[in-house]
């Protein structure tokens, strides 16, 4: 037996309505079979337990929504004590303490994040970067822990490269990239062709139904997190050639 660490999605849900789960989860993804495949779930109910005194949500029945979609529920947290077991008798137990994360992001469903064993970084350690000179093909992911991933080689689409710090993509960039993963709000993502299906720094996120624009798609460009009185935001910047 060995103690090992497992990148974890996490469901915030702000609603004990499964009809209303179900709806957006195929809002969101019903368009995009694969998008999730057998990703590991963590079902955050902190939310719907301070807004309603006594929710009533059939675990049994949320768990297969979620498995329709791709994704496993393995555990539960942050719900009131009649919530969490009910969520054990389903077969989803407490999360221990070190799972939980300290900088949930607002959106409703936020993208693939590892989970964390400690507090968001208000800086980089210095360790160095992880460096990968293979192609990543779709299901593959590379977790940089605490440090820079540096990436020589194509992420294609359905791969996912996370970081604690930068992202560096020295190749067409076509999956999933998550910089500041533990909450570091002065991460970038770099790419020389910039065509990503989903971007993540500090848990504010971005799909692309909508693509980007010319001066950013498939060119070299840059991107970091922007925060003001509104709220964080998002922004791309081309880069020269």
């Amino acid at each position: 037996m060995r103690g090992t660490s497992l990148p974890l999605l996490a469901l915030y849900l702000k609603s004990a309505n499964l009809d209303a789960i179900a709806a957006e989860l195929a809002a969101q993804y019903g368009e995009r079979p694969g998008f999730f495949d057998n990703d590991l779930l963590l079902l955050d109910l902190s939310a719907i337990s301070a807004v309603e005194a006594a929710p009533h949500l059939d675990f049994t029945q949320l768990v297969s929504v979620l498995h329709r979609h791709g994704l496993i529920a393995v555990a539960a947290r942050g719900g009131t004590q009649a919530l969490m077991g009910a969520a054990e008798q389903a077969g989803l137990p407490a999360a221990p303490h070190e799972l939980a994360r300290q900088d949930a992001a607002s959106q409703e469903l936020p993208p693939p994040v590892p989970a964390s064993a400690s507090p968001p970084i208000e800086s980089m350690p210095d360790a160095g970067a992880l460096f990968l000179a293979q192609p990543l093909r779709s299901g593959q992911q590379a977790y940089a822990r605490g440090r820079d991933l540096v990436i020589t080689a194509m992420v294609n689409a359905g791969a996912e490269v996370i970081a604690d710090g930068h992202i560096h993509v020295y190749a067409p960039l076509r999956g999933r990239a998550i910089a500041g993963a533990r909450g570091w709000k002065d991460a970038r993502i770099f790419a020389h062709e910039m065509r990503p299906e989903l971007v993540s720094i500090a848990g504010v996120w971005r799909t692309f139904e909508q693509p980007l624009p010319p001066e950013i798609m498939g060119k070299p460009a840059m991107l970091h997190l922007e925060s003001s009185a509104l709220g964080d935001k998002l922004i791309f910047e081309p880069m020269g050639a």
